[in-house]
């Protein structure tokens, strides 16, 4: 009996890459938000350009003024870059400490100090005042402030949210190593296979977020496994980027399906150990409210 042809970009194709290749396809969006870092503060770069053609036909003095101004605006454009990545870092969770460097303040203060140069280099006082300060207050505007305070610490117990802060900072530093080396290794398949992961690890993340006393739990999927499985992929691109090595590259497949299969059973089981606690919580408080006569003791 004829047999149909299925492979991996075939119709229907049911191929063990196929199988694979549908797995990384699916639902590629899930658990990500538009990132705010695009062209706003790209174009912060392009924008202090024309100093430096400015800065070349005048006289030495204005000169080096302009560069001065050039130099503080492109300082800002990158503060303020960086301050919008850690801010996105900081909304995506729901334990986090604020920025130690509040970069946006100070992107806008450059931006104030680098427009006040060109004010008093290319007009006077009077302008110098007024860029300065348009500088400082549209900077501000246009791209907000830092966060300023911790986020989901609870004074009562802000020992167990600070271990739960830092085993979160070093999961994620983990897998931003490893998307960095698929990066690197330039296989957008492994990259999107990976991002599925990272949504099924970031999920868990979450959970241990929600309730701290779960970190005990997760901390080795948190460490010890992240850990080896940043160090396995990193391996795995210095060897694709190498020799394309098609073994390695199932090898390592198969080790990041048996790791999300892993985190998922986890995370499972810590939602059910939350779902118990509220159980054990609510018959409690029944049993109170029945033994104050405000509810009938069910028999």
């Amino acid at each position: 009996m004829a047999k149909r042809y299925g492979s991996t970009y075939s119709p229907d194709g049911t191929g063990k890459d196929a199988e694979k290749s549908a797995l990384s396809d699916a639902r590629p969006f899930d658990g990500k938000k538009p990132t705010h870092v695009g062209a706003r503060s790209n174009l912060l770069f392009f924008a202090a350009i024309p100093l430096a053609w400015k800065a070349f036909s005048a006289e030495p003095v204005v000169m080096a003024g302009y560069l001065v101004a050039l130099g503080c605006l492109m300082g800002a454009a990158l503060l303020t870059r960086e301050g919008l990545k850690a801010q996105e870092a900081y909304e995506a969770r729901k334990v986090a400490r604020r920025p130690a460097i509040p970069r946006k303040i100070f992107g806008s203060a450059l931006t104030g100090i680098g427009l006040g140069l060109v004010g008093w280099f290319g007009w006077g006082p009077l302008e110098t005042v007024l860029f300065a300060v348009l500088g400082v207050v549209l900077h501000s505007l246009a791209f907000g402030l830092d966060p300023l305070k911790n986020k989901g610490f609870d004074e009562v117990d802000l020992f167990q949210q600070d271990r739960v802060a830092r085993a979160v900072d070093e999961a994620e530093a983990h897998l931003k190593s490893m998307r960095d080396a698929l990066e690197q290794a330039n296989d957008r398949q492994a990259l999107s296979r990976l991002d599925k992961f990272i949504s099924t690890a970031r999920a868990m993340f979450r959970t241990v977020e929600d309730d701290p006393r779960d970190l005990t739990a997760a901390r080795k999927y948190l460490g010890v496994y992240l850990l080896g499985a940043k160090d396995a992929t990193v391996k795995y691109a210095e060897l694709w980027t190498k020799t394309r090595n098609t073994q390695a590259r199932d090898d390592w497949f198969a080790l990041l399906d048996d790791l999300e299969a892993n985190f998922d059973a986890r995370h499972k089981a810590l939602l059910l150990d939350d779902k118990t606690d509220l159980d054990i919580e609510i018959e409690v408080l029944r049993d109170r409210l029945a033994r104050e006569g405000l509810l009938e003791k069910k028999t």
